[in-house]
Protein backbone atom coordinates (compact mmCIF):
# COMPACT_ATOMS: atom_id res chain seq x y z
CA UNK A 1 0.00 0.00 0.00
CA UNK A 2 1.48 3.37 -0.73
CA UNK A 3 0.48 7.13 0.00
CA UNK A 4 -1.53 8.84 -2.10
CA UNK A 5 0.41 12.06 -3.14
CA UNK A 6 -2.82 14.35 -2.82
CA UNK A 7 -3.04 13.10 0.87
CA UNK A 8 0.17 13.88 1.14
CA UNK A 9 -0.01 17.54 0.14
CA UNK A 10 -3.29 17.77 2.23
CA UNK A 11 -1.67 16.52 5.88
CA UNK A 12 2.07 18.89 4.69
CA UNK A 13 0.37 21.73 3.21
CA UNK A 14 -2.68 22.17 5.31
CA UNK A 15 -2.93 20.15 8.26
CA UNK A 16 0.50 20.62 9.69
CA UNK A 17 0.83 24.47 9.49
CA UNK A 18 -2.36 24.36 12.05
CA UNK A 19 0.41 23.33 14.44
CA UNK A 20 1.47 27.22 14.51
CA UNK A 21 -1.03 28.40 16.35
CA UNK A 22 -0.21 25.78 19.50
CA UNK A 23 1.97 26.43 22.27
CA UNK A 24 5.93 26.00 21.68
CA UNK A 25 5.63 22.57 23.02
CA UNK A 26 3.31 21.47 20.11
CA UNK A 27 4.39 23.21 16.67
CA UNK A 28 4.89 22.35 13.28
CA UNK A 29 8.42 20.41 14.62
CA UNK A 30 6.22 18.30 16.71
CA UNK A 31 3.93 17.20 14.75
CA UNK A 32 6.07 16.47 11.95
CA UNK A 33 8.19 14.39 14.32
CA UNK A 34 5.32 12.07 15.22
CA UNK A 35 4.34 11.44 11.53
CA UNK A 36 8.22 10.58 10.70
CA UNK A 37 8.35 8.61 13.84
CA UNK A 38 5.13 6.68 13.32
CA UNK A 39 6.48 5.55 9.58
CA UNK A 40 9.59 4.61 11.08
CA UNK A 41 8.08 2.44 13.66
CA UNK A 42 5.89 0.58 10.98
CA UNK A 43 8.90 -0.12 8.58
CA UNK A 44 10.59 -1.51 11.69
CA UNK A 45 8.18 -3.86 12.81
CA UNK A 46 8.76 -6.29 10.02
CA UNK A 47 12.55 -6.85 11.24
CA UNK A 48 11.29 -7.05 14.75
CA UNK A 49 8.28 -10.05 13.66
CA UNK A 50 11.74 -11.98 12.00
CA UNK A 51 12.62 -12.70 15.30
CA UNK A 52 9.18 -12.30 17.35
CA UNK A 53 6.66 -13.52 15.34
CA UNK A 54 3.50 -12.75 17.35
CA UNK A 55 0.10 -12.19 15.89
CA UNK A 56 -0.79 -9.57 17.25
CA UNK A 57 1.95 -7.20 16.30
CA UNK A 58 1.23 -9.08 12.60
CA UNK A 59 -1.80 -7.18 11.50
CA UNK A 60 -2.39 -4.96 8.05
CA UNK A 61 -1.39 -1.58 8.61
CA UNK A 62 -2.51 1.02 6.30
CA UNK A 63 0.31 3.41 6.02
CA UNK A 64 -2.22 6.05 4.61
CA UNK A 65 -4.22 5.67 7.41
CA UNK A 66 -1.16 5.73 10.24
CA UNK A 67 0.13 9.19 8.59
CA UNK A 68 -2.84 10.93 8.93
CA UNK A 69 -3.45 9.83 12.63
CA UNK A 70 -0.10 10.53 13.12
CA UNK A 71 -0.89 14.72 11.14
CA UNK A 72 -4.56 14.79 13.31
CA UNK A 73 -3.41 14.04 16.47
CA UNK A 74 -3.05 17.19 18.41
CA UNK A 75 -5.66 19.15 16.45
CA UNK A 76 -7.82 19.52 19.10
CA UNK A 77 -5.34 21.84 20.86
CA UNK A 78 -7.25 24.30 19.08
CA UNK A 79 -9.55 24.26 22.06
CA UNK A 80 -7.28 23.71 24.44
CA UNK A 81 -5.22 20.75 26.27
CA UNK A 82 -7.61 19.38 28.76
CA UNK A 83 -9.66 17.79 25.97
CA UNK A 84 -7.32 18.22 23.30
CA UNK A 85 -7.10 13.80 22.04
CA UNK A 86 -10.91 14.07 22.04
CA UNK A 87 -11.50 17.10 20.20
CA UNK A 88 -9.18 15.73 17.80
CA UNK A 89 -11.55 13.13 17.37
CA UNK A 90 -14.15 15.48 16.41
CA UNK A 91 -12.32 17.60 14.06
CA UNK A 92 -10.84 13.83 11.92
CA UNK A 93 -14.59 12.65 11.43
CA UNK A 94 -15.69 16.29 10.92
CA UNK A 95 -13.20 16.68 8.06
CA UNK A 96 -15.30 16.20 4.60
CA UNK A 97 -11.47 16.07 2.66
CA UNK A 98 -10.36 12.98 4.24
CA UNK A 99 -13.61 10.94 2.77
CA UNK A 100 -11.86 11.42 -0.39
CA UNK A 101 -9.34 8.98 0.36
CA UNK A 102 -11.10 7.14 3.11
CA UNK A 103 -14.41 5.27 3.93
CA UNK A 104 -16.19 5.87 7.05
CA UNK A 105 -14.92 3.17 8.73
CA UNK A 106 -11.50 4.26 7.82
CA UNK A 107 -12.16 7.45 9.18
CA UNK A 108 -13.12 6.48 12.74
CA UNK A 109 -9.78 4.28 13.31
CA UNK A 110 -7.95 7.10 12.35
CA UNK A 111 -10.30 9.44 15.25
CA UNK A 112 -9.32 6.81 17.55
CA UNK A 113 -6.38 6.80 17.40
CA UNK A 114 -5.71 10.15 17.90
CA UNK A 115 -8.14 9.78 20.77
CA UNK A 116 -6.47 7.14 22.25
CA UNK A 117 -2.24 8.90 21.64
CA UNK A 118 -2.73 10.78 25.26
CA UNK A 119 0.45 9.68 27.75
CA UNK A 120 -2.19 10.30 30.88
CA UNK A 121 -4.65 7.51 28.96
CA UNK A 122 -5.99 5.01 31.69
CA UNK A 123 -6.75 2.09 28.84
CA UNK A 124 -4.38 1.01 26.14
CA UNK A 125 -5.12 2.32 22.77
CA UNK A 126 -7.73 0.24 21.01
CA UNK A 127 -5.96 -0.42 17.45
CA UNK A 128 -2.57 -0.61 16.44
CA UNK A 129 -2.72 2.85 14.57
CA UNK A 130 -2.83 4.40 17.94
CA UNK A 131 -0.58 2.51 19.39
CA UNK A 132 1.93 3.48 16.89
CA UNK A 133 0.72 7.67 16.83
CA UNK A 134 1.22 7.12 21.20
CA UNK A 135 4.04 5.54 20.90
CA UNK A 136 5.48 7.71 17.76
CA UNK A 137 4.39 10.75 20.32
CA UNK A 138 6.63 9.67 23.39
CA UNK A 139 9.85 9.81 21.53
CA UNK A 140 12.30 9.82 24.69
CA UNK A 141 15.22 12.39 24.11
CA UNK A 142 15.77 13.56 27.74
CA UNK A 143 17.23 17.21 26.73
CA UNK A 144 13.52 17.82 24.07
CA UNK A 145 11.15 16.81 26.79
CA UNK A 146 12.78 18.78 29.25
CA UNK A 147 13.12 21.95 26.87
CA UNK A 148 8.94 20.97 26.31
CA UNK A 149 7.99 21.11 29.48
CA UNK A 150 9.92 24.30 30.56
CA UNK A 151 7.74 25.90 26.96
CA UNK A 152 4.53 24.41 28.25
CA UNK A 153 4.90 25.83 31.71
CA UNK A 154 6.31 29.78 30.33
CA UNK A 155 2.95 29.63 28.34
CA UNK A 156 0.65 28.16 30.64
CA UNK A 157 2.00 29.55 34.16
CA UNK A 158 3.29 32.95 33.00
CA UNK A 159 3.32 34.36 36.96
CA UNK A 160 5.81 31.58 38.26
CA UNK A 161 9.16 32.91 38.81
CA UNK A 162 12.18 31.10 37.75
CA UNK A 163 12.21 28.79 40.77
CA UNK A 164 8.86 27.85 40.53
CA UNK A 165 9.21 26.80 36.58
CA UNK A 166 11.92 24.80 37.60
CA UNK A 167 10.13 23.31 40.32
CA UNK A 168 7.15 22.60 38.26
CA UNK A 169 8.95 21.42 35.74
CA UNK A 170 10.92 18.52 38.00
CA UNK A 171 7.49 17.95 39.63
CA UNK A 172 6.11 16.97 36.30
CA UNK A 173 8.77 14.92 35.46
CA UNK A 174 8.60 13.01 37.80
CA UNK A 175 4.55 12.49 37.70
CA UNK A 176 5.29 11.54 34.11
CA UNK A 177 8.26 9.92 33.36
CA UNK A 178 9.80 9.15 36.71
CA UNK A 179 9.55 5.44 38.23
CA UNK A 180 6.23 5.01 38.51
CA UNK A 181 4.88 8.01 36.30
CA UNK A 182 1.97 7.66 34.42
CA UNK A 183 3.54 7.21 31.39
CA UNK A 184 2.83 3.90 28.95
CA UNK A 185 4.88 2.78 25.87
CA UNK A 186 2.68 0.16 23.88
CA UNK A 187 5.50 -1.10 20.88
CA UNK A 188 8.37 -3.60 21.97
CA UNK A 189 10.38 -2.82 18.82
CA UNK A 190 10.81 0.70 19.77
CA UNK A 191 13.99 2.05 21.84
CA UNK A 192 11.59 4.24 23.69
CA UNK A 193 11.90 2.06 26.76
CA UNK A 194 15.73 1.78 27.21
CA UNK A 195 15.60 5.82 26.61
CA UNK A 196 13.07 5.82 29.31
CA UNK A 197 15.30 3.93 31.89
CA UNK A 198 18.29 6.43 31.16
CA UNK A 199 15.87 9.54 31.85
CA UNK A 200 14.59 8.30 35.12
CA UNK A 201 17.87 7.72 36.64
CA UNK A 202 18.25 11.32 35.78
CA UNK A 203 14.62 12.34 37.63
CA UNK A 204 15.76 10.03 40.33
CA UNK A 205 18.63 12.09 41.38
CA UNK A 206 17.18 15.26 42.53
CA UNK A 207 20.66 17.44 42.49
CA UNK A 208 21.15 16.22 38.90
CA UNK A 209 17.67 16.79 37.22
CA UNK A 210 17.61 20.32 38.75
CA UNK A 211 20.53 21.20 37.54
CA UNK A 212 19.32 19.60 33.93
CA UNK A 213 16.17 21.86 34.15
CA UNK A 214 18.08 24.83 35.04
CA UNK A 215 20.41 25.07 32.54
CA UNK A 216 17.62 24.12 30.00
CA UNK A 217 15.39 27.27 31.28
CA UNK A 218 18.80 29.00 31.48
CA UNK A 219 19.07 28.46 27.44
CA UNK A 220 15.46 29.01 27.16
CA UNK A 221 15.52 32.54 28.16
CA UNK A 222 18.62 33.76 26.85
CA UNK A 223 17.34 32.62 23.42
CA UNK A 224 14.20 34.52 23.90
Amino acid sequence: MTIPETLEKYLYGEIVPRYAAFDAAHREDHALTVMEQSMKLLADRSGWLAGNPEPQWAVEVDPAMLLTAAACHDLGLSGGRDRHHLDSGVIIRADGRLREWFDEEQIEVIAQAAEDHRASGKTPPRSIYGMLVAEADRVIDGPTIIIRTLQYGMKHYPDLDRQGHIDRAVAHLREKYGYGGYLRLWIPWSDNALRLNELREVIADDDAVRAAVTGALDKLLSDK
